[in-house]
């Protein structure tokens, strides 16, 4: 380990009462976190007795758990969509856009992601980093690890991951905080997405999401780039239908999966030509009279890359274009005056 991590553990070793450490009191003891360091030991060399006094000082939080059984996600679209398309939240991205200008153009011509998509990005996950998170990461994973089976396999591995992550990075892992998920910095990396994806985009030989705003927007159109994003290519259309063969295409998920030409035949239509032989899905939006009809492309796809929901991937997409839209009017009128 790092000396830096060394340091934090020796301390809590000296401020830690030894009563705090009693079988009965302490969250290292729970056999299967007992299971999961030996683990650790075993499988990445971590010292044991490290390990135990860092889940000596880590909590079981309800609230972690009361939160991740109702996600936004799980409303529907005229319900969702306010929460993430309002005007504060397209004005912060306008500024936000204006003033890391360079980077984000940087961005862009390196990864090919377009500069309204990563500012939309990181306007959903954090409001552009206001609101990055007051659990401790420690917390939550362990929490969502060994206290919530729906899915714990998938949080064990991202336990796993954080610590490797804290001691690569020089990190202290009971100081670093994020969402009830474990989701960290300005762009809402989970611990094996910052380890694959995140970037030194500053050159300060250092990843930091958390505070360097110049690696944050590099290591989300990183994570795009990645994951297959298509420079230049459109991202999603309106899609109009006639008929009932359209209903087919509903199950079929988000990845697309049918020629323009095809959804054509079966009365799915849209108002820009594009070549036939491209694939689309189908994406239907639950508002309160009629469901909403979009054809989504590789990038909507891969912007579900980043959160699975094809409501994220909506609101991620109508943002940027009002930043886009709304930011270049104010940049013509301020020109014109």
């Amino acid at each position: 380990m790092r000396l830096a991590f060394h340091i934090f553990i020796s301390t809590l070793l000296s401020l830690i009462p030894i009563v705090a450490m009693s079988e009965n009191t302490t969250t290292a003891h729970r056999p299967e976190v007992q299971k999961f360091i030996n683990l650790m030991v075993k499988r990445h060399h971590f010292q044991k007795a490290e390990l135990s006094q860092v889940f000596n000082q880590v909590n079981k939080r309800q609230k972690i758990i009361d939160a991740i059984t109702r996600p936004a996600e799980s409303k529907p679209w005229h319900q969702y969509r306010p929460i993430f398309i309002t005007q504060k939240r397209i004005q912060g991205g306008i500024d936000f856009r204006s003033k890391y200008a360079q980077t984000l153009q940087r961005a862009e011509e390196t990864y090919g992601v377009p500069v309204e998509i990563i500012t939309a990005i990181l306007g959903v996950e954090t409001y552009y980093g206001k609101h990055k998170g007051n659990y401790k990461v420690m917390d939550a994973l362990t929490t969502l690890a060994f206290d919530y089976p729906k899915r714990g396999k998938f949080f064990l591995g991202e336990l796993e991951q954080f610590l490797l992550l804290a001691r690569e990075e020089n990190l202290e892992p009971l100081s670093i905080k994020g969402s009830y998920a474990g989701a960290m910095g300005y762009p809402q990396f989970i611990s094996s997405s910052f380890r694959h994806y995140a970037v030194d985009f500053s050159g300060d030989s250092h990843r930091d999401i958390w505070n360097n705003v110049d690696d944050a927007i590099g290591s989300v159109a990183n994570y795009l780039s990645r994951h297959g994003w298509q420079r230049d290519q459109a991202i999603a259309f309106p899609a109009h239908i006639t008929g009932d063969t359209y209903k087919t295409y509903l199950d079929k998920g988000i990845k697309p999966h049918t020629t323009i030409k095809k959804f054509g035949e079966s009365g799915v239509s849209i108002d820009t030509e594009l070549p036939t032989t491209q694939k689309a899905s189908l994406i239907a939006l639950e508002n309160r009279s009629q469901p909403e009809y979009w054809l989504g492309l590789n990038n909507f796809y891969v912007i579900t890359r980043y959160n699975h929901s094809p409501l994220y991937a909506m609101a991620v997409y109508q943002l940027s274009q009002e930043i886009q839209q709304q930011g270049d009017q104010e940049t013509v009128g301020f020109k014109t005056e």
